[in-house]
């Protein structure tokens, strides 16, 4: 419940965001070296994803891969709808919500069942890829552009969970939680930043 109550505080927080700082131009988006620069580029993104590897090395078990999977599943459909010039509401809120929602499970190490981790970890790549997708030119095509930002995204989140089994063999816990707060943290300055 504690968790719930803060995950509603932050999507109250975001209400009015308006331009993540992703979200301001990359270039050239219609090769593979682009779309693998994009969530390395923006640093709401780059928390996002390496929170998800947090969170999701925190849980253990079948959450190591199913969290991020579903993450990155999610991100890729988010990108095609983008791409197709499908309209998604709140995107902008949600990716600065997404980096204090799952940064604040990480800090907090929040438990839930794998089909509310998926979820949770899916909505955040829905609102991340549609970003993404909305940045390919309508003339060009997508695929590399799209195994680009899947690929990085996928290696942001490898590198949140090794820092938990890093973490976990020093007996230092507590350290990958602290990194999750102070993702929860870095999202409210971001969202703080559009008020």
């Amino acid at each position: 419940m504690r968790f719930l109550r803060l995950a509603l505080s932050a999507a109250a927080l975001t209400a009015l965001a308006t331009a993540a700082e992703a979200h301001t131009g990359h270039g050239a988006t219609n090769a593979f070296t682009a779309g693998f620069a994009h969530p390395l580029g923006g640093v709401d993104h780059l928390l996002a994803m390496v929170a998800v590897g947090l969170w999701a090395g925190l849980a253990g078990g079948r959450a190591l891969w199913l969290w991020p999977a579903g993450f990155v599943a999610a991100m890729v459909l988010g990108g095609a709808l983008g791409m197709a010039g499908v309209p998604m509401p709140f995107v902008e809120q949600g990716i600065v919500g997404s980096v204090i929602v799952i940064g604040l499970a990480a800090a907090l190490a929040f438990s839930p069942s794998l089909a509310v981790g998926v979820a949770i970890a899916a909505l955040a790549g829905l609102f991340h890829g549609h970003a993404h997708g909305t940045e390919v030119p309508a003339d060009a095509s997508g695929l590399a552009y799209a195994a680009g930002f899947a690929l990085a995204t996928a290696l942001l989140h490898a590198c949140g969970i090794a820092a938990t089994v890093i973490a976990a063999r020093f007996t230092l816990p507590v350290a990958a939680r602290a990194a999750g707060g102070l993702t929860a943290v870095a999202g409210v300055v971001l969202a703080a930043r559009f008020f």
